[in-house]
């Protein structure tokens, strides 16, 4: 026995212990707080921008009830949350319709069925549905 080749001097290896799961290693602890970051920053936009269209939530309810000759004035309340009072509020006829459709990027009151959108406040005849549709949309689809 004095051969240290021999085999019986061999030993079993050696195997370290499993590493814990808690406490986690300063990367997850970093990880965490860049999660948790994360989250209460969308929470925080997703918030104000359910705040911020509001107003464009509470037209869509209006424009479900409206008659036919409260529609403009529907959208002209929303326009004025939107913008400022100096740029829309004087705005009448073909600049208003003009004015709804390059701020929503449309041409529904120019060229489609809200074109009758000015008969419809006076009274007059034309396709409801149509205008009622377009209002609807510039609601959804304007941007300030």
């Amino acid at each position: 026995m004095s051969d240290p080749a021999d085999l019986s001097n061999l030993k079993d290896i050696v195997v370290p212990p499993e590493v814990p799961l808690w406490p986690p290693a300063p990367g997850w602890w970093i990880l965490a707080v860049g999660c948790v970051a994360a989250g209460a920053i969308l929470v925080a936009v997703v918030v104000d921008r359910h705040r911020r269209n509001a107003y464009r939530r509470q037209a869509l309810l209006e424009l479900d009830h409206v008659e036919a000759h409260d529609i403009s004035a529907v959208l002209k309340r929303a326009a004025l949350v939107a913008w400022p009072r100096a740029e829309v509020a004087s705005l009448t006829g073909e600049e208003w319709r003009a004015f709804l459709d390059r701020s929503a990027r449309m041409d529904a009151f120019t060229l489609g069925a809200g074109r009758d959108l000015e008969a419809l406040t006076f009274g007059g005849g034309g396709d409801v549905p149509g205008v009622l549709a377009a209002a609807k949309s510039w609601i959804r689809r304007h941007r300030c």
